[in-house]
């Protein structure tokens, strides 16, 4: 039985996790990474800290996330010291202190770190939360005068010099902190601290989150599952068959004091049984969520399946043949609610939905139903006939009594009739009549005598005809119609799997070409946009895709954009999806596009790296767009979960920028600050780069020896970077035999002489003491003022 098996690629959802947990009171929060020693680059932060800061996300990527940024005078210097040290430490640490927004207002921040781990149990990331309780500091202080409970008196406080509460309460926060928060503490910080870190929940793992299923979870595509639908579906049909029949037949003839005392056949027994069990292991089944996600979670199923199919199955499995195990009285009334286990046909519908891809399956149970509507028709044929007898009309069965030799006759000492023909008889005549009306307009054989008769079979003609027509005059052409777009979804599978069998596609990417295609299936329907709306007039086109592309034309980016160049951008706006572990972007790859996450999670990585972590909204690219050239990306572009994206093409975009100059220049200045990362080659650390090769160019050594500076001729792996500075390099003649950096004024002793001094190191680097020049080797000289990021060597030639 072939189901939807849903995405099933193990996903890192650890920034959907995180975004879920920490809400409301916990939503203004940064991550850090904490694999770069020292700076520990923010890579993600929250919509809530940058609306408490003040700051645009643009801004806080890749700054530190102790959050020096939001240091100021009052800021506690030995508080500073100690997040410091907490991250060098990779440890918990949660204090209070005081931070400043951007435009320089001060708040008090209950701050709290928490290490992340992976798999591994390495800290990779830190979750660093701030909380707002200026409010709280400022009831705290401005409380009245204490009244003594005993005397009545009015206890005034002692003044107090200038910032002493503040000092007081920091000191206060690390002791609570050191001693496991005190029982003596304040009741009301007590439960600010406990709702806002105290009893946070536990924080999740940065890793590729493994299915968690309990084993008494059953796999909707699963074997087990497999065999137990098809066994369902035969007890659907045997309920459909034998409930009619049962209703209309049996009950009709033994409707009187036998009829408490008949006992329930084995099979009416087990079919009641798979019902009640079909109940409890829907409750325990997986299911595929609308997003085309496998769901696992046991809430989850039991609340889907209790507000889908729960009623219809309750009300299909009632057990009426307990009634008559209890010897209870029945009566024709109680044998008509079992007519309510037919619910269980709109099962069946939802699952024959399954098999419309096999035209031969399609045609049988089309069959199968037809044969089955003129067995209920047969069924309510022989009722009326019935009734008809009990009233003393001449029906179709006294005609057919008459025929066979056996009447109907009354007997006084029990209640009903007795005689006429036979059930086998009875029940074959009416489903001759049944199918005679249905495919044709009968035979007159058997023909309706009364009024109840002659409506009912006016009835069936008319079904017949539509019946008819629908399965054995235009099969065809109704499948064609009802599944065409269904059938070509399967001819586009089927091509797609020749195609992977006859080149022979290893099984991991045979899986990823089938998920990408089902997903964009998905969300498309197989239905091609562009060629759709190719014949609609251009203002038309222009409407459909700005409403198609609405969220990503809603960014503070095209504000201010003329409501001409947004329907111009509208319509060269694509789709994307991306499976988790697939790359959007190699390091080192041309840049086609700018990409907005729709849904789902990336992160951005460089030699293993994480620099960044793109959520839904994020927006990465490049700046540098005017211009006609090649732009190579920086990082790796890798997706966590199933993502979403939309993507303007750059060819495209200068090519609409080119039509509205006004809104060039405000897209060039205002996509630097709006780009949540930056992919540009050379933006960031290249930018350093460059700018250490110019300090370079500026420094000299005095001295009378000729000292020539060359690049080492080590083979190394950055061969670009070699002939940069290279080229940044220049032959000169210093003055003196010392040589000294007109910037730090390091001081390179070459007193022991050409022989004795045969390699110099030269470490530049950029930091909080500025640039400067450090010697090695054995006439080397004092030390570099920062940590290296370019090394060079300095060759000394003899003196001349």
């Amino acid at each position: 039985m072939p189901v939807m098996r849903g995405l099933l690629a193990p996903q890192n959802t650890f920034l959907d996790t995180i975004a879920t947990r920490f809400d409301g009171t916990h939503s203004n929060f940064v991550l850090g990474n904490a694999q770069v020693q020292s700076l520990y680059p923010i890579v993600y932060c929250s919509d809530g800290f940058c609306d408490l800061t003040g700051y645009a996300r643009a801004e806080l990527m890749q700054k530190s996330c102790a959050c020096h940024f939001l240091y100021g005078p009052e800021t506690s210097d030995r508080l500073t010291e100690q997040i410091q040290g907490a991250l060098d430490e990779r440890r918990e640490f949660k204090t209070e202190l005081i931070f400043y927004k951007k435009g320089g207002t001060k708040f008090w921040c209950l701050l709290d770190i928490v290490p992340i781990k992976n798999e591994k149990g390495e800290v990779v990331l830190f979750l660093v939360s701030h909380k707002d309780i200026t409010d709280k500091k400022t009831e705290d202080s401005e409380q009245g005068p204490d009244v003594d409970e005993e005397t009545g008196l009015q206890v005034h406080r002692v003044t107090r010099p200038p910032g002493f509460n503040a000092n007081r309460r920091r000191s206060r926060a690390v002791l609570y902190h050191l001693s496991g928060h005190l029982q003596k503490q304040d009741k009301g910080k007590l439960k600010l601290n406990n709702n806002m870190f105290g009893e946070k929940p536990p924080i999740p793992e940065y890793k590729v989150a493994a299915i968690q299923k309990s084993r008494f979870i059953l796999l909707h595509y699963g074997t087990f599952k497999a065999g137990w639908d098809w066994l369902i579906l035969l007890a659907t049909f045997y309920v459909a068959v034998t409930v009619p029949y049962n209703v209309c037949f049996t009950a009709g003839r033994d409707e009187g004091s036998s009829a408490s005392r008949s006992p329930p056949s084995v099979s009416d027994i087990l079919v009641e049984i798979l019902f009640i069990l079909d109940i409890v292991l829907n409750f325990r089944t997986t299911y595929v969520s609308t997003s085309g996600q496998v769901v696992y979670d046991a809430r989850a199923i039991c609340v889907h399946y209790a507000t889908t199919w729960l009623f219809v199955d309750l009300i299909a499995a009632l057990p009426f043949d307990l009634l008559y195990a209890f010897n209870v009285s029945v009566y024709f009334g109680v044998h008509l609610l079992k007519t309510v286990r037919l619910l269980r046909l709109l099962r069946l519908l939802q699952k024959l939905e399954r098999y419309s891809q096999y035209s031969a399956v399609v045609l049988t149970l089309l069959m199968s139903m037809f044969a089955l509507l003129a067995h209920w028709m047969a069924c309510v044929w022989y009722f009326i006939g019935r009734r008809e007898i009990e009233n003393n009309s001449p029906g179709w069965l006294h005609e057919l009594a008459k025929r066979l030799g056996t009447p109907y006759f009354l007997q006084w000492n029990l209640t009903g009739l007795r005689g006429g023909p036979s059930v086998r008889s009875s029940y074959v005549t009416s489903l001759y009549f049944a199918l005679s009306s249905l495919t044709s307009v009968g035979f007159g054989n058997v023909s309706a005598n009364t009024d109840s008769e002659k409506i009912f079979s006016i009835c069936t003609m008319l079904i017949g005809a539509l019946m008819h027509a629908v399965v054995f005059g235009n099969v065809t052409a109704i499948i064609q119609r009802m599944y065409s777009r269904r059938s070509l979804y399967h001819t586009r599978t089927k091509d797609l799997k020749d195609f992977i069998r006859v080149h022979r596609l290893p099984k991991a990417l045979e899986q990823r070409v089938l998920e990408c295609f089902q997903t964009t299936w998905s969300v498309n329907n197989g239905i091609d946009v562009s060629e759709l709306l190719k014949d609609f007039p251009d203002e038309l086109r222009a409407d459909i895709a700005m409403h198609l592309n609405k969220e990503l034309l809603q960014l503070p980016l095209f504000e201010s954009a003329s409501r001409g160049c947004l329907r111009s951008l509208s319509l060269i706006i694509k789709t994307s999806f991306c499976a988790p572990g697939e790359f959007l972007i190699r390091q080192g790859d041309a840049l086609q596009a700018i990409y907005f996450v729709c849904s789902g999670s990336m992160e951005v990585l460089k030699d293993n790296t994480v620099l960044a972590i793109l959520g839904k909204g994020d927006l990465i690219g490049s700046d540098s767009l005017m211009r006609e050239q090649v732009i190579k990306t920086n990082a790796n572009v890798k997706a966590l979960t199933y993502c979403d994206l939309q993507y303007i093409s750059l060819k495209g975009l200068r090519e609409v920028l080119r039509l509205y100059p006004e809104y060039a220049q405000k897209f060039v200045s205002e996509i630097q600050h709006d780009l949540t990362y930056n992919l540009r080659e050379g933006h960031g650390a290249d930018v350093s780069r460059s700018r250490s090769a110019l300090i370079l160019r500026s420094m000299t050594l005095g001295g009378r020896p000729r000292v020539r500076f060359g690049v080492s001729k080590r083979k190394t792996r950055h061969a670009r970077r070699r002939k940069q500075n290279e080229s940044a390099l220049t032959h000169v003649r210093p003055r003196a035999p010392a040589g000294t950096c007109r910037l730090c004024k390091t001081r390179i002793d070459v007193r022991g002489g050409p022989r004795r001094v045969s390699v110099l190191r030269i470490a530049v680097g950029l930091g909080a003491g500025g640039w400067g020049v450090g010697g090695g080797g054995r006439a080397g000289s004092s030390t570099a003022c920062v940590a290296p990021m370019l090394q060079l060597r300095l060759d000394l030639g003899r003196y001349k």
